[in-house]
């Protein structure tokens, strides 16, 4: 059980910004000074000495685009015509922007081949142009740290194709923001930023490229130990983060290995657990399970990661890093069974307490959430809270957009029978405003395959008093996966779901007193609402079960 936290003390986040903003001024005017600069560009280093291997699946069909003048990141497009320069003109969106000084483009480009490899080297050298001095923007720790790594393992290929002169600018570059990297920042990005160092350092020649590489690894092995738990799972407690890390530190081992180099144990420690923790991660239908603003990945994108996976298909776990996993035949749910992360760690972090994800035959079927509130989330709201309570104005923009409210207490118990097995989970997090436990308990008969749960609001003495009677409401929520069809019956005890893609239908069953189906925010698909009202003093509970239908749906008799 995680224990319960203090109240938080009025104006912490506040004092908190104030030191940590005034501590960022004084970085960034260091930074920006030209002493600072004449520092960190010495030593020169002489050279590349290898091409480490980014294991990250490239994209040449995003590279031609390129190379035709346009650049594409997340369904957003920017034309600049052939051989234009990105550089001079507004950017479609900050992520873009952001994007585009990583250089995100850069992987794809370099696989389109020759004429790909030649346009990189143009575009390098005209951003070295506009911004190699210094920019708050570009410069951004979170922003360099990709482009250091990108650029490192291009950087041999681009020196073929480069005049001495050039090859000196674009690695004395590289090591210049590597030694940036290994500055202050955030410890949410510590580990990243000295893998990303690390990797520069191994990449460059010479004294240069040994004394970063040393002083790199030395950061990056602490940073470690705060960031990979030792059962496996990143502080984040988002998948997609610990899959990208997992990324960096095979690339680090693999160039170390190429120049004769063991990697540290620390390192070696870190990718065992990571890849226990993508294998963990790693759904049926190949992509990774979404909490806490994490992002899916692809299939392909996955299984490149666990494609170095010395141990192969080995059964994951059945509990790691808080979450819960529980299979048969056809169903396939991961339960959130822990607080949410703290601190630097939540700055995407969702207040959603016992959500939960489910597939079925494969295909995802419900969600844990959308956005980072309560109201969108696969578990119990109670009341009206419409938004997570996260940081707001100016200690967000000094800190980021991190849960501001203390993490409730969760409990978690597993069971296992024959043909069966089960969850009892709790959070405490209605506690201080109701004076309710929400107990949860998620029941998976695996012969049968049926899901079946229980949803029970439990008051406690808090919820006693004068005003006991009045009615409180309720809702229990499943949002669906994008594309799922769902069809609410006539006697409003069931909904016909069927997955996208998929021919067979589920039959969602309870007891709730109203039904309904709503637009999820931001119009991203649709939630099924379970609603209720309960006296402030009583109970409430709600029972449901996930189940095959009998009959195959032949049509799209539902509305998606």
């Amino acid at each position: 059980m995680a224990g319960l936290r203090a109240p938080p003390l009025p104006g912490r986040h506040l004092a908190r910004a104030l030191v940590v903003g005034g501590g960022r001024i004084l970085t960034e005017e260091w930074r920006s000074a030209a002493l600072n600069r004449w520092l960190t560009a010495r030593p020169r280093p002489t050279g590349f000495s290898l091409q480490p291997r980014d294991f990250r699946p490239a994209d040449a069909e995003a590279g031609r685009a390129i190379l035709a003048g346009a650049f594409v990141h997340d369904g957003v497009t920017l034309v600049v015509g052939v051989r234009g320069d990105p550089w001079d003109r507004p950017s479609p969106t900050k992520a873009f922007a952001e994007a585009l000084h990583r250089f995100d483009w850069l992987p794809d480009l370099i696989a389109a081949g020759p004429e790909g490899a030649a346009e990189a080297l143009r575009l390098v050298l005209d951003w070295r142009r506009v911004f190699g001095t210094w920019n708050a923007f570009s410069w951004a720790p979170e922003v360099m740290a990709r482009r250091v790594f990108n650029l490192a393992c291009a950087g041999p290929l681009l020196a073929a194709r480069a005049s001495e002169a050039e090859t000196a600018k674009i690695a004395g570059d590289l090591a210049r923001q590597a030694r940036d990297l290994l500055g202050p920042g955030s410890v949410a990005t510590a580990a990243e930023r000295a893998a990303c160092a690390a990797v520069a350092g191994v990449s460059l020649r010479g004294p240069a490229g040994k004394r970063l590489l040393d002083r790199a690894l030395g950061k990056l092995g602490r940073a470690l130990d705060l960031t990979v738990g030792a059962e496996g799972g990143h502080a984040s407690r988002r998948p997609d983060l610990a899959l990208e890390l997992l990324f960096d530190l095979q690339t680090l081992d693999e160039a170390m290995v190429q120049r004769g180099l063991a990697a540290p144990d620390a390192v070696q420690r870190a990718i065992d657990r990571l890849a226990a923790t993508v294998r963990f991660f790693t759904l049926a239908d190949g992509a990774l399970a979404a909490f806490h603003g994490g992002a899916a990945r692809s299939a392909s994108y996955v299984a490149a990661a666990r494609a170095q996976d010395e141990t192969g298909d080995r059964p994951a776990a059945n509990d790691l890093g808080g979450y819960q996993r529980l299979e048969a035949r056809t169903l396939e749910i991961v339960a959130d069974a822990a607080p949410p992360p703290r601190g630097a760690w939540s700055e995407h972090a969702c207040d959603q307490p016992l959500a939960m994800q489910v597939l079925v035959g494969g295909r995802r079927l419900i969600d844990a959430g959308a956005g980072r509130g309560i109201a969108s989330a696969c578990t119990v709201e109670v009341g009206e809270l419409p938004d997570a309570r996260v940081l707001r104005g100016f200690p967000a923009r000094v800190l980021g957009a991190r849960l501001a409210a203390p993490a409730a207490a969760v409990n978690a118990q597993r069971h296992e029978a024959p043909g069966a097995v089960w969850l009892d989970l709790a959070h405490h997090g209605w506690m201080a405003k109701h004076g309710l436990v929400h107990q949860r308990r998620l029941y998976l008969d695996t012969q049968a395959g049926e899901l079946r749960g229980e949803d029970r609001l439990t008051p406690t003495a808090r919820a006693q008093g004068p005003d006991g009677r009045h009615f409180v409401p309720y809702a229990l929520r499943f949002p669906l996966h994008p594309g799922v069809q769902a069809l609410v019956s006539q006697d409003r005890r069931s909904v016909l779901l069927r997955p996208i893609s998929g021919h067979e239908g589920w039959i969602l069953r309870n007891d709730a007193l109203d039904i309904a189906l709503e637009p999820l925010a931001g119009g991203r698909g649709l939630q099924l609402v379970l609603r209720g009202q309960r006296r402030a003093d009583s109970g409430a509970r709600v029972r449901w079960k996930l189940a095959p239908a009998r009959q195959q749906i032949d049509g799209p008799k539902a509305q998606a």
